[in-house]
């Protein structure tokens, strides 16, 4: 995503702040509409309902600990809507995200590309299970319409993530920006697992292996029902004297992520340290606490 400074602008056409978001960016022609299910009636009698549109759909109830997205386009989005309203195999969504052009030049090529990257970027982000499946392939469009297109993603990134839907993000920092010091390690003879330290939280990153066994204490725990979750949905696989991890996996603090790695309470500010032997504490607590 771009790493220039942005001003975005939040319209509440009711007042509301749990209803009708209207987001809009400086210098772009896009605008996002997030609209809860329950007031789609309410968006179906604005302009934007008729207009041509990007859209994703949205679950809050997680899938397997993710919650689930749905990327498509249509030319009426407000008529599209009310048919995946009524339709019992897309009852998961809450709430729907609109992307619509404010001058109306978003073309029907120009939103089946972007449909295509949308899905393309979601799949790849790997934060939330994607309904379309694959993004399969790669729709026709002009160099001119493709280079158009990807300034749009930009804008489209950010009005998902700023209306709280980072559906096509990857975890942690863009690789460019982590250094030696957002890396940690947390290694012994029974477990051997790299993290980062991210705006996400404690990113376990894919290949890290963790102990084989748990102690029976922690089965009750949060961090316990984490593990045997992540087992049971297959992102924590046994393979010989470990449980591997088969994709980068979020926690929501440094000692969760390093109790599923040890099997056991630990204490993630002092396990987790740098090639160098810093902790965690060191280079993230004790330096912002100074």
């Amino acid at each position: 995503m771009n790493s220039l400074p942005i001003n975005i602008e939040i319209y509440l056409p009711t007042g509301d702040p749990q209803g009708l978001r209207i987001a809009t960016l400086t210098a772009s022609p896009l605008k996002a509409v997030e609209v809860p299910r329950a007031l789609l009636s309410e968006f179906q009698e604005m302009a934007e309902a008729d207009q041509l549109a990007l859209y994703f759909l949205f679950s809050d109830e997680a899938e397997d600990e993710k919650r689930t997205v749905y990327v498509g386009e249509t030319e009426a989005v407000g008529k599209r809507l009310g048919e995946h309203h009524t339709n019992p195999k897309m009852d998961f969504w809450t709430r729907a995200v609109v992307v619509v052009s404010a001058s109306n030049d978003i073309t029907k090529t120009h939103a089946k590309y972007l449909e295509w990257e949308g899905i393309r970027l979601a799949v790849a982000a790997n934060r939330y299970v994607v309904r379309n499946g694959n993004a399969g392939s790669k729709p026709h469009a002009p160099a001119g319409v493709q280079a158009t297109c990807l300034h749009y993603l930009q804008g489209i990134r950010v009005f998902l993530a700023i209306l709280g839907q980072p559906v096509m993000e990857p975890y942690g920092k863009p690789k460019d920006k982590v250094t030696s010091e957002d890396v940690f390690f947390c290694k012994s003879a029974t477990y051997d697992a790299t993290a980062e330290y991210a705006p996400d939280g404690m990113v376990v990153r894919k290949g890290s292996k963790a102990r084989k066994d748990m102690v029976p204490s922690m089965a009750t725990m949060s961090a316990g029902k984490k593990r045997l979750a992540l087992i049971e949905d297959g992102r924590l696989k046994l393979e010989g004297e470990h449980f591997v991890f088969q994709e980068d996996v979020p926690f929501g603090s440094p000692s969760g992520a390093s109790d599923v790695v040890t099997g056991t309470s630990s204490n993630g500010w002092t396990v987790w340290k740098t090639k160098d032997g810093k902790t965690l504490d060191e280079l993230k607590r004790a330096k912002t606490s100074a």
